[in-house]
């Protein structure tokens, strides 16, 4: 296997952004693969999911909101901890940032460690870095299991539905219009980063986002969703993905295998159906090597530091 460049440092190109009304009340910010932001225009007030990675890019987001309300945007929802999601929410100027208390605690726990490797992994992502306020992106409220909150009539639930991407993820579901902001537990034609998941359970929480049968979903990455049978696909593509390398990396570490030749088999069986993913080559790697800790004894994902980023890369693809 060539040398690649380490995570996404050669990914450069800009991506095309479209902004597409999806049901009554919900909007889907989505760029070609670029990490989404879900917004929901209720009543009286404006809900933002997922903040985009700084807030010079947030100001993208906030200028088309304005091309179809002038309400304002009280709240912001961090579907989970990772910095691309949530370091732009200082530009919304919010009167609350909600999370799961999950969420908070892994912020809490990883959140300086995990900015600094996510800036290294993804330049281009991070654009206007000096725009994000010092510290941490903190939750003002924090809730388990279900929040709701009431955008005048529009009922707005904020649910954790299961573990899978992290252990805190968040989804926002408009039980009228059953419509769903699903954060990276759904990815389409963009591949799953699972470097903090929990791959026997995320096939689990896919089957409870499933059981509400949502209309409308923006997922993490890719296209908005639309119809039960696009929302399915969905639902299918992903379920399979994150299946797939769990069966493989389950099967190379029971026979004894080192985490190099786990990661090269299951590089080889992946690519031909899901090589053409956006980001594919820059996931892999850290995807084998959660699932690899999580078939040998690490039940919780271990932290990614700038340092064990590199350290991974060189010893996978070096």
């Amino acid at each position: 296997m060539s040398a690649k460049t380490f995570a996404s440092a050669a990914d450069l190109e800009e991506k095309k952004v479209t902004f597409e009304q999806i049901s009554e009340h919900a909007w889907a910010y989505t760029a070609e693969g670029d990490p989404n932001t879900g917004v929901i225009i209720g009543d009286d007030a404006v809900l933002v999911a997922d903040t985009q990675a700084t807030p010079a890019m947030a100001a993208d987001v906030i200028r088309r909101i304005r091309q179809v309300t002038d309400k304002p945007i009280k709240y912001v929802v961090l579907t989970h901890y990772h910095a691309v999601r949530v370091l732009g929410a200082s530009a919304y100027q919010p009167q609350q940032i909600l999370a799961s208390q999950d969420t908070y605690d892994l912020i809490v726990e990883r959140g300086e460690q995990d900015k600094a490797s996510e800036i290294g992994r993804f330049p281009r992502l991070f654009r206007n870095l000096e725009t994000v306020p010092e510290g941490l992106t903190w939750p003002t409220m924090t809730f388990t299991g279900k929040m709701t909150l009431w955008l005048g009539k529009l009922e707005v639930q904020l649910l954790q539905l299961g573990r899978g991407h992290t252990k805190g993820d968040t989804v926002v579901w408009l039980p009228q219009e059953r419509t769903l902001l699903a954060g990276d537990l759904v990815e389409f034609d963009a591949t799953p980063y699972a470097g903090d998941a929990y791959f026997q359970d995320w096939p689990q929480t896919l089957d409870n986002i499933a059981k509400l049968k949502p209309l409308a979903l923006v997922p993490g990455r890719g296209p908005a969703l639309r119809g039960e049978a696009q929302v399915q696909k969905g639902l299918e593509v992903t379920r399979a993905f994150i299946s797939d390398l769990w069966a493989s990396v389950k099967a190379g570490a029971d026979a004894g295998l080192d985490l190099r030749k786990v990661y090269e088999e299951t590089f080889a069986k992946l690519q031909p159906k899901y090589g053409n993913w956006v980001i594919f080559n820059h996931c892999m790697p850290f995807d084998v090597t959660r699932a690899y800790d999580e078939a040998t004894g690490y039940p919780d994902p271990r932290i990614w530091t700038a340092e064990r980023d590199r350290q991974m890369w060189e010893a996978l693809e070096g």
